[in-house]
């Protein structure tokens, strides 16, 4: 059985608006979901442990998709998202792969976490795949390979445009941007329309663009752990 990492953000305010974010619950349940259902054992981690929070936006009626909904009916998730687990407490060497859902809450947290920028380079040093959707490849601003170069450089990655920032209202909000942070570290930027699903893959990292492309990420993860050949550059 395959064993996947879950890592999501335990920060909760956003910026200093006074408002609340955290982790887009679809990017938690559709790629949990499309993973559980073939066999896949996941577990779930975070900076304090515990309930993670959620961004109540993504709690929101027009923001709900089949699996949110049967996230919000399945205590057995629930159970386990109450309970995640320290991210400091982790051994790379139990898993084979991580997985990062995003949501505003990681530019804050994860994107500066040490324990994080250690464990993606560690997994991704031990030949073991990376993924993260939407928001979560800012994680990624500091981790840096064995060579000393950045993870993204050279690199084919998505993640989420300026445009869907910009239509999110938080542009001026977020601690730097997502597309313009890939770019800067040398990575070759892919997007589609706005809020339309696309997922890429390049080697052992795999980054989708918004919410819509979650599922698409973990199929791509999923493919890769069984040995598969998705195409590099395409969408699946």
């Amino acid at each position: 059985m395959k064993k996947i990492l879950f890592v999501l953000t335990s920060h909760s305010d956003l910026g200093n608006t006074g408002l609340k974010t955290g982790f887009w619950t679809e990017e938690l349940a559709a790629p949990f979901y499309a993973l559980k259902d073939k066999g896949v054992a996941i577990t779930l981690c975070s900076p304090h442990g515990g309930q993670p929070p959620i961004d109540p936006k993504s709690d929101l009626p027009e923001s709900q998709t089949a699996a949110t909904q049967r996230m919000a009916t399945d205590p057995a998730l629930l159970q386990q998202l109450a309970n995640t687990v320290k991210l400091g407490s982790v051994n790379m060497a139990d898993y084979d792969a991580v997985f990062y859902p995003g949501g505003h809450g990681p530019l804050w947290d994860l994107a500066n976490d040490a324990n994080s920028i250690r464990l993606i380079a560690d997994f991704y040093n031990a030949n073991k795949p990376v993924a993260f959707v939407c928001h979560a490849p800012g994680v990624l601003k500091d981790v840096r390979i064995a060579n000393g170069d950045y993870l993204v450089k050279g690199k084919n990655v998505t993640g989420f445009t300026n445009t869907e920032e910009d239509a999110v209202g938080l542009s001026d909000i977020v601690p730097f941007l997502v597309e313009d942070m890939l770019k800067a570290n040398g990575a070759t930027y892919h997007k589609r329309d706005d809020w339309v699903p696309f997922a890429l893959i390049d080697g052992l990292l795999i980054t989708g663009q918004n919410p819509a492309s979650s599922e698409k990420v973990a199929h791509l993860l999923f493919d890769l752990l069984s040995n598969a050949k998705p195409d590099q550059l395409d969408n699946v």
